[in-house]
């Protein structure tokens, strides 16, 4: 057999070319798929959560600041609170707050508030927040220790001579209470602080027209602070001049819109105007916006009463009674409402919770005698 000896078999090429040609275009596609998709994880772990980053103290702080300055005053408590629960020890939050549950109609609260920032700093601004709060919450003894300590940690401090004066005023010392009034004065006439307690003190001996020019210029220094128009409307309140008195309870009402005080004194005012159904709608709103409030309760009580509601009326007195409020005349209302429901059981009970309070009550010893039928 003839063999072609030039026969040569014919020689296999080399990967290696196509290998490090196709390489780059591998790895554009693993870049792809662990970037893009999820084809690298393990299909039995569960997904891990998004991180968010967890807001600082600063940004709550920034927060409550511009709510307060747009008179959102329950929003910057809020925001408060969050800096005083992410700084325990930041003693200028502590009194931020205490002063906005002043201003919200809690002192209670702000007394025990205000004592953690004097336990932190016992600054003569914490210590005349403190002094404050308790002297709204009836605690006159108590009040006038931390005003004397907070104008001798600072007799420079305005604050602390206004705070000092406004306890004065509620122990009819008037003549010690007008001097720290007008050092506050002195020391800084553009504080609506000092302005309203300067006003307060002024009501507090009867001078209504000085008092009322000294609220408008606390308003003028910072309009947005409700508490001033309730101290106002106050004034006119006690005038029997019902139609002035919601002007300003209106004014409280548009400056802190998210706040029962201002909704629960116009209520009170408008029911006192003969404006039942005006009253009613008030009221409630203040419940919406913090059922804890106990005024708000009893005047829509007193609404029902006037109104011959005795069960109403018997329903919101009690519940202000629950919370904290103790008052003569709601007590011997609350007690009418039940004679009148033939109920003297309970009649007696707070008829005589009445006659505690004051042992010359006429309505609740004539209640008494309803009861007893002599």
């Amino acid at each position: 057999m003839y063999i072609d000896r030039r026969y040569r078999p014919r020689r296999r090429r080399s990967p290696w070319p196509i290998i490090v040609l196709l390489l780059p275009i591998l790895a554009v596609g693993i870049y792809f798929l662990a970037t893009r998709t999820r084809f690298f994880e393990n299909p039995f772990n569960p997904l891990q959560p998004t991180p968010t980053p967890t807001r600082s103290a600063v940004s709550y702080l920034a927060e409550a600041e511009d709510n307060y300055r747009a008179g959102r005053l329950a929003a910057a408590g809020e925001g408060y609170s969050r800096v005083a629960e992410l700084e325990p020890d930041n003693a200028d939050a502590l009194n931020r707050l205490a002063f906005l549950w002043i201003q919200r109609g809690h002192p209670e609260r702000a007394v025990e508030i205000a004592r953690q920032a004097v336990a932190v700093e016992e600054s003569a601004s914490n210590l005349a927040i403190l002094a404050m709060a308790l002297d709204w919450d009836g605690q006159y003894d108590e009040a006038i220790k931390f005003a004397l300590r907070a104008v001798d940690r600072d007799p420079l401090s305005a604050e602390a001579h206004a705070a000092l004066g406004e306890v004065y005023a509620d122990r009819n010392n008037w003549s010690r209470a007008l001097e720290e009034g007008r050092q506050a004065e002195k020391l800084n006439p553009n504080s609506s602080f000092v302005q309203r307690s300067l006003g307060y003190i002024l009501s507090m001996q009867g001078r209504y027209e000085e008092a009322l020019d000294t609220y408008a210029r606390a308003a003028e220094l910072e309009p947005n602070l409700g508490y001033i128009y309730i101290s106002a409307g106050n004034i006119y309140m006690a005038l029997s001049e019902y139609e002035d008195a919601i002007t300003q309870f209106e004014k409280a009402v548009q400056a802190n819109p998210d706040t029962a005080t201002g909704y629960d004194t116009l209520g009170h005012a408008s029911a006192l105007n003969g404006d039942p159904d005006r009253a009613i709608s008030t009221l409630r709103k203040a419940i919406e916006l913090d059922p804890e409030y106990a005024p708000a309760y009893a005047h829509l009580g007193r609404v029902y009463y006037t109104l011959l509601n005795w069960e109403s009326a018997i329903e919101y007195f009690t519940k202000s009674f629950e919370l904290g409020l103790e008052n003569e005349e709601y007590f011997y209302e609350l007690g009418l409402a039940y004679a009148y429901l033939d109920d003297c059981t309970n009649a007696r009970l707070w008829l005589n919770k009445a006659l505690e309070v004051n042992p010359d009550s006429r309505p609740a010893l004539d209640g008494l005698k309803r009861c007893t039928g002599s």
